[in-house]
């Protein structure tokens, strides 16, 4: 029999110091009840003056009734590899909570090489669990199948609002370890290669929870001009790479980022008739990406989480026949490993949060100190793509920050993975190119033109070499921001004293 009982009494089974890994990919198929329940327990030892914080292993970001919830109840002492929760954020930046930002591909194989502490308890959001051990996940897999075969202790979370037709879009496999692993037997998009379930010992399930929640997966902002503008270039790009026999005319899988910026690419992909009917092979499968599979534009997707609206969960649920041979959900150690991402030749487009004019990337820190969200899975992709892109916005805050600088206050992304960045104002191709015909690229083509002029200045202070730089100016555009709120203020002869 399986032992159903509440979230509060599966809590218990959770003690101070132990390490817990979470099923789940974002919000997608993340525990809810349990994390909570976990949390409460944690707030109410310390109201007690009793120690209580765990370590937490997750697929990527969870919803706030995983890491919220425990972010504000300070029950975190470390964790990894990703998260987008603000109070976990606060946490980690004021030094509350350790942090390993990490490769999200890398997170499965170091704990089964045990560079990582092994997880103590593992917790699933399942849409099916039997009395012989086969859980189901539901919107997301992430780590799951690793930290289920790692664990002591197993509890899942049967959710009701994630029905078992669920079952058969997913394919669960886990490659073998050195020195013994052989290629992963993926060579199309589609292919299926495990098993549609988690197989574990049905003795280390110690609890089941029954819950009905919805995924928290917050709504994306609606279109603007500029993320527009963004996803029409990106199209643009890859039309011109076709025509020129740089991309084949069958096209190449896309691996997309999360978020707005994304899906207004998506989309812009999908209204370009010069651009065939395409698939993915991605982490995340997010809204635009099920209206463009019902219209033809998208084939297949693969991925390791359906990170959408409720609505469009519902629509995928009630046409569940033609959307489970058109999608299928990994674990994030397939949808985004090296291997698989070169053989099949991904087109990757993600996002950066800041550039410099030789095009190295900061995916991560604010001003080179604080943790915005983590490197996620774009360092799976960049490095390993047939072509890698980086979008952003040329400007945030109004315009008072260039999302171009001299020097990036932090990289995630050098120069030699990332093949073409681009903005609402163009297109720099940087391949072949070296770092000073790079930066010219950069600044004619990306940076937004209130910010051409001061790039260029810095250019002209740069000492000449293979890669010119001023050191006592390259930071400088950071130090404006942070005394006057306006890198525009910067003036070059202010840095040089």
């Amino acid at each position: 029999m399986l032992p159903f009982m509440s979230a509060e009494e599966a809590a218990k089974f959770v003690h101070n110091g132990d390490v817990v890994g979470m099923g789940g990919f974002t919000p997608a198929g993340a525990p809810k009840e349990v994390p909570t329940a976990i949390a409460h327990m944690a707030s109410a030892l310390h109201a007690e003056g009793k120690e209580f914080k765990i370590g937490i292993y997750t697929g990527a970001s969870t919803g706030d009734s995983c890491d919220g919830e425990l972010a504000r109840a300070h029950a975190i002492s470390f964790r990894t590899p990703y998260q987008s929760n603000k109070d976990l954020r606060n946490e980690l930046n004021n030094q509350d909570a350790h942090y390993y930002d990490m490769h999200l591909s890398e997170l499965a194989q170091d704990l089964r090489y045990g560079f990582l502490p092994k997880p103590d308890v593992a917790i699933i959001e399942a849409c099916e669990v039997t009395e012989n051990g086969e859980i189901v996940p539901t919107a997301g897999v992430g780590i799951a199948p690793t930290i289920c075969n790692l664990a002591d202790r197993i509890i899942v979370e049967l959710n009701a609002a994630m029905p078992p037709v669920m079952r058969g879009m997913h394919d669960i496999y886990e490659p073998a370890d050195p020195p013994v692993r052989r290629e992963i037997p993926i060579y199309h998009v589609n292919d299926r290669i495990g098993f549609d379930c988690i197989k574990v010992n049905p003795l280390k399930i110690v609890a089941v929870v029954r819950t009905n929640r919805p995924n928290e997966v917050a709504k994306f902002a609606d279109l603007d001009e500029t993320t527009q503008r963004i996803g029409n270039n990106v199209a643009l790009f890859l039309e011109t790479e076709m025509k020129n026999g740089r991309i084949p005319k069958s096209f190449l899988p896309i691996q997309s980022g999360v978020g707005n910026i994304a899906n207004a690419v998506l989309g812009a992909l999908g209204e370009n008739p010069n651009i065939p009917p395409f698939e993915m092979y991605t982490e995340v499968i997010q809204d635009s990406v099920i209206g463009l599979m019902k219209e033809g534009r998208v084939k297949f997707a693969s991925g390791c989480s359906l990170t959408i609206g409720a609505d469009k969960l519902q629509d995928i649920l009630d046409h569940i026949q033609f959307f489970r041979s058109r999608i299928v959900l990994r674990p994030q150690e397939i949808s985004n490993n090296p291997e698989v991402a070169r053989r099949l030749g991904l087109i990757t487009i993600n996002t950066a949060l800041e550039a410099d004019i030789y095009g190295n990337i900061n995916s991560t820190h604010v001003l080179g100190t604080k943790m915005m969200n983590g490197i996620g899975g774009s360092g799976d992709f960049t490095r390993n793509a047939y072509c890698s892109i980086y979008t952003t916005p040329s400007t945030a805050k109004g315009g008072a920050i260039s999302a171009f600088v001299p020097m990036v206050s932090h990289v995630d992304h050098s120069e030699h993975s990332v093949k073409v960045i681009i903005t609402e104002h163009g297109i720099a191709d940087l391949r072949g190119k070296s770092p000073i015909q790079r930066a010219h690229e950069i600044i004619d083509k990306c940076v937004d033109p209130s910010y051409r002029p001061l790039l260029n200045e810095y250019l002209a202070l740069a000492k000449k070499a293979h890669t010119p730089h001023n050191l006592a100016l390259a930071l400088a555009m950071h130090q404006e921001f942070a005394k006057s709120g306006d890198m525009r203020n910067t003036r070059w002869e202010n840095y040089l004293k």
